[in-house]
Parts: structure tokens; sequence; C-alpha cells
């Protein structure tokens, strides 16, 4: 195992199937989901379908957001195998990019300290915000390693949250045809979760644990919403940088897991990106995607699979130990990561 490998110990979900990560895990490896008709509608006069998370009161906005997330992070915390001290562990906070249509007012400023405010605790100073969306988790984990093996944290937490059920993102995306709707059958279904994982440096024993043996970057220029022929030339260099720096082949993983939500463009570049770097026969190889059972849900996405992943391992559902996982933006980010479960002295 990379000496720069990065282990979880910790893990916390709120989707609209599911509002800790037992009950959420559930619902996704039965195949439920809980898309419903909002309150807002198409431009043929039908709701829009949606995955809302269903708390105490109706809550929205920013006040949703940090209610769902400090819900998520209790949870980590609560669970985490390692203990863990607020005010020694640095929070890497995954928000929705900046160019987002209809992000929220004060994700920037306000979201971190209401989130301290409403936990009672203080994080370590080194916090920071990763406005990134979906890819936010994967560069969260890429600073993550960078505190834990060059500046010695024991361990870092990370969070994501997120949500397009508001009325400005839900015209926006309409207009651009992005929207699954009456008139338009190629988009995605809106949601909203919050997510939080804890990571640290691999314990040297026999237990076996969910890892990160290596990332990579790299840029799309052929986006969901350039007028250029797709050939997938950024998820296949993402997918090449993140083997060699895990050391080894996506020829070595079992399945993969993704972010993709139901548009056609995302499914095509995933095709397309393994059929360039898959180099080696299989019989099977599966793709999961549980934004199937909770919806686009942004920067939620990144600490969610990492949830659903250690969960399937943990209910001996997975078909083999090691995996890849990508994510991209629409502004042509795309990340790769190899993720293995296993005992650490292996």
């Amino acid at each position: 195992m990379s000496t720069q490998a990065l282990t979880v110990y910790g893990t916390g979900l709120v989707c609209g199937v599911g509002l800790n990560a037992a009950a959420a895990c559930a619902a996704i490896r039965a195949g439920i989901n809980n898309f419903q008709e909002t309150r807002f509608m198409d431009a043929g006069g039908e709701w829009i379908m949606g995955c809302e998370v269903p708390l105490a009161q109706p809550w929205r906005g920013l006040t949703k957001l940090v209610k769902m997330a400090c819900m998520a992070i209790a949870e980590c915390m609560a669970n985490s195998e390692i203990k863990i001290v607020p005010v020694e562990t640095p929070v890497l906070l995954c928000v929705a990019e900046g160019e987002r249509p209809g992000r929220l007012d004060g994700l920037d400023h306000e979201l971190f300290h209401a989130v301290q405010t409403e936990l009672g605790m203080d994080f370590h100073e080194q916090s920071s915000l990763i406005p990134q969306g979906r890819v936010a988790g994967s560069v969260a984990l890429y600073q993550a390693r960078k505190l834990i093996h060059d500046q010695g944290f024991k361990q870092v937490l990370i969070v994501g949250v997120d949500g397009f059920l508001n009325a400005s993102s839900l015209m926006a995306y309409q207009e651009r045809e992005r929207l699954l709707t009456s008139q338009n059958s190629n988009g995605f279904i809106p949601g909203e979760a919050a997510s939080a994982i804890i990571v640290g440096a691999p314990i040297a024993d026999d237990k076996p644990r969910l890892h990160c043996l290596g990332m990579g970057f790299a840029i799309e220029k052929a986006t969901v919403d350039a007028e250029l022929p797709l050939r997938a030339d950024g998820l296949a260099a993402a997918i090449k940088s993140a083997e060699a720096d895990a050391g080894c082949t996506i020829g070595s993983t079992d399945f993969r897991i993704t972010d993709l939500s139901g548009e056609q463009y995302y499914f095509k570049e995933a095709a397309l990106a393994l059929s360039r770097t898959l180099r080696q026969r299989k019989e099977f190889y599966d793709i999961w995607h549980p934004a199937d059972c909770f919806g686009e849900v942004g920067a939620g996405i990144g600490p969610a699979i990492l949830v659903v992943l250690l969960d399937a391992f943990k209910k001996g559902i997975a078909p083999g130990h090691r995996i890849l996982k990508h994510t991209g933006n629409d502004n042509g980010k795309r990340c790769a990561l190899i993720l293995s479960y296993q005992a650490a002295r292996n």
C-alpha cells in the first residue's frame, strides 16, 4: 500500500432516502428512491420531480444546509473508529461551485461559521471551504492527504453539502434542457444531501478498511455545454493519473462507482473513458451510480459515494475489493480515485 494512502474511519449521510448512513444505504441497496413532486412546475405545466430531505421543520436555503451538514457531522463523529478532537481536526467543507446557477448566498462566508455554531464546536484553524461541486470530495481528499502525511494531522473531516431544490437552480437548468421534466427525458432529478467522512493515515492491523490508494485530476474541454466532439480525453487522463499515483492499473479494479445522475453525456463519457483505459478483458465490470436513488446532489456526492461503498463492503455485497471512482463537473474538471477495501497490514 502507498505510504500516501488514506483510510476512512467514520461516515455520516443525510439524503432523500435516509436521515443517517444506515437508513440511506439500506434504501440504496434495495434500489428505493424518494422521487416526488416538488412545489415547482416545469414549462409544460407538470410538477418537477425531486428528492427532498424531510427534516423536522420546513427549513429552506442556507439554514437547511446547516442542519443537514450538522446531522452528517454528528453521525460521523459518533461512529468514528478514532477519537475526534474538534479543535485539532481540520474540516474541508465541500459546497457548490462558484458558477452554479442559483447558488445560495452565504456559502462562502457564513456556512462554515453557522455549522460550528450549530454544533457548538470550534474546528482547527486550517479548516477550509472547497467550492468545486461534484469534484470537491476528491479535491478534499487530495488536500487531506497533504494535511495528514505532510503536516502531521491525525485526521481530517471531509463534509459535502449541497442541494438543487430552489427556484433559481431549477429554472436555469430547465432552460438549458438539463433537468428531467415532462418535456425533456435527458436530464437529472434534483436532490439535496449532506455527507461526511473522517480520514486518517492507515493503521497497520488485520482489520479491513476502505483506503484511497491513488488520485488523478484532469480537464475535459468537450464539456456538457460545449459544441465539441466528446472523446473523454479529460476523464481518461484523470484515470491514467490515478493509476500512476496508486501504482496499479484499473485492470486490477473490480467495479466502478460514479456521480452519474441521468444525463446521457456523462454516461457516454464514462463508457468512452473506460474503452480508452481498460487494457484487459473483463467478463463483468459493474458501474454503480447511487444518485439514481437520491438524485443530483452536487458537492454532496463525493463523500456520499464513500459512505455507500463502505456500507457495501461491510454488508458483503460488493463485487470485489478494489474500485475505480470518478466524478466530473460541468466546467470540465475530472477526478478519478482508486480505492481498496483491505487490511493495511497486507
